[in-house]
């Protein structure tokens, strides 16, 4: 019998908002996998801490370090790529051997998520089921305690690690607008969402539905550099009876 490989979807990071499946998976692994930078415990582990089997065998996916990396440059690529096939070897052959793994993701599988280069890897190999999830950017629009979109609203969702010029031309073009991945980009993000008419009407979410989540208007925020757990949300303001 082969096992299968199942991608959980974790919702925004509030156990309580992951589905019934999901919960249901996780507490009866026998297997865990999950991303980690090096050093640290992992997001995706933070959130079920204490959900998991005592006997369970946790095998931590740690990226290669590419901040020093310019994406564009090919040796990028190819760290990534040589670690994609080293974890999902590993995934492959517990898979074979008749074990059941539950890979941990944050949000939800197919939704930027690093499940996807796992799944491109492992399909045509072994079973795999995918458990779909809340976003966490789901988690960060309700967290500001406001509708998102309205009417007909277009909403656009962008990664802040976009070119300066491609973020403003997008936030110029839509009514609703959530950006992802600021880190580092948060002084660029910034200029762009000015550039493109929508800073005054953009909030910053740190860690939605977590613990420590925070809630603020952008032009009230007082940090220089937000943590990678964060999301801009512009709500559209479209038609309404």
């Amino acid at each position: 019998m082969t096992g299968t490989i199942y991608g959980v979807g974790l919702g925004p990071g509030d156990q309580e908002l992951m589905s019934v499946k999901s919960d249901r998976l996780i507490r009866n692994a026998k297997h865990i996998a999950f991303f980690r930078k090096a050093g640290r415990k992992g997001q995706a582990r933070s959130i079920v801490e204490g959900m998991i089997p005592a006997e369970a065998v946790e095998f931590a996916m740690e990226y290669p370090v590419t901040t020093e990396i310019p994406l564009d440059d090919p040796r990028y690529n190819a760290m990534l790529s040589a670690f994609y096939a080293e974890i999902t070897a590993h995934l492959i052959a517990l898979a074979k051997a008749g074990e059941d793994v539950v890979v941990l993701c944050e949000g939800d599988p197919f939704f930027y998520g690093s499940f996807m280069h796992i799944y491109t890897r492992v399909k045509d190999q072994v079973p795999v089921e995918v458990i779909p999830a809340i976003t966490g950017m789901s988690g960060a629009w309700t967290a500001t305690g406001q509708p998102v979109t309205w009417g007909d609203d277009v909403l656009t969702v962008l990664m802040g690690t976009h070119s300066e010029d491609v973020l403003t031309k997008h936030i110029r073009g839509t009514d609703a607008l959530v950006i992802m991945k600021i880190g580092t980009n948060f002084d660029k993000v910034v200029r762009a969402l000015k550039a493109g008419g929508k800073y005054d009407a953009a909030y910053l979410v740190q860690y939605a539905t977590m613990g420590q989540q925070s809630v603020c208007k952008l032009s009230e925020s007082t940090e220089k550099v937000t943590p990678y757990f964060s999301i801009i949300i512009v709500h559209g303001q479209g038609r309404r009876p």
